[in-house]
């Protein structure tokens, strides 16, 4: 994978994984994403961060960005964060309130 496109990719994950869909429904990220009943409930961080992706991703065949270049390189500041939830290592409570306070539909 280019590496300019980990980070939103890691942040893609962390943002699934709190996610209701997943957190409470215990449903797959894959399925969070395809299926659409599931994916209008996603909360909006997490659908803007996966238009942010998909976008990078776009970017790596577009040819006027590879003559400029796509972007930053990855910087790995998610990796922990993501290694965590991925190995479940975490509070589900604690997770779910960082989510609430990220997405913007939840004012607090």
């Amino acid at each position: 994978m280019v590496a300019s496109c980990k980070d939103q990719l890691k942040q893609v994950a962390i943002c699934l994984q709190r996610s209701p869909c997943v957190m409470i429904e215990r449903n797959t990220p894959k399925k969070c994403i395809e299926d659409p009943n599931l994916h209008k409930d996603l909360p909006e961080l997490c659908k803007a961060q996966l238009s942010t992706f998909f976008e990078c991703k776009r970017g790596i065949v577009d040819m006027r960005k590879r003559i400029r270049g796509n972007g930053t390189l990855s910087t790995g500041k998610y990796d922990e964060q993501f290694e965590n939830l991925s190995s479940g290592n975490f509070d589900p409570r604690e997770e779910m309130r960082k989510l609430e306070k990220l997405d913007s539909t939840h004012k607090t």
